[in-house]
């Protein structure tokens, strides 16, 4: 049954679809790697290659037809562009936000901090100038709104968005008592 879709003229589209699962599966997994998600890779990595497996010994059975390689192809490159869109709306992990204001960084501090943000307020030096850095950890999710804040504030400050490798302590990761 199964093989006979596969030969059949929905099999190339069934190729390209168990492409774009598997491809973004791996897209997601390798992002999930680099956050050091040790629980989930694992996971995602066996139902990944699970249906790689279906897929490629579907086009291999199929080589001799043209639209079943393109299907294998065309789900392969769809795969991580969906895979790269699922990661941006999942925003897992932490972002480093680092923010150089030429006047007012005390208030734009302010301002993050009734947003719920916690702001480290340090004096710097520029190209042109003293200038106050606003660094911040926050939840990847919350980005927008905090650049929306200080974009409102400081049109012509300077930010730098990163992701961390690890952080401990801290207003988002109090020491536990012992």
């Amino acid at each position: 049954m199964v093989q006979d879709l596969i030969i059949g003229p929905f099999g190339p589209l069934i190729i390209f679809c168990l492409r774009v699962t598997d491809v973004s599966m791996a897209t997601v997994r390798v992002l999930l790697i680099v956050r050091n998600a040790k629980w989930l890779v694992p996971l995602i990595g066996f139902f990944e290659v699970s249906i790689w497996v279906f897929a490629v010994s579907a086009v291999v059975q199929n080589l001799a037809s043209p639209l079943h390689v393109i299907g294998y192809a065309g789900g392969f490159a769809t795969g991580n562009f969906v895979g790269m869109f699922l990661e941006e709306r999942l925003a897992l992990g932490l972002a480093t936000v680092h923010t150089m204001v030429r006047h007012g960084g005390a208030e734009v501090a302010a301002a993050l901090r009734d947003a719920g943000f916690a702001v480290t307020e340090m004096d710097g030096r520029g190209r042109d100038g003293a200038v106050e850095v606003l660094y911040s950890v926050i939840p990847r999710r919350r980005v927008p709104p905090y650049l929306h804040t200080v974009e409102n504030m400081a049109p012509d400050s300077f930010l730098v968005v990163d992701e961390p490798r690890a952080v401990r302590r801290g207003f988002m990761f109090p020491r536990r008592g012992r």
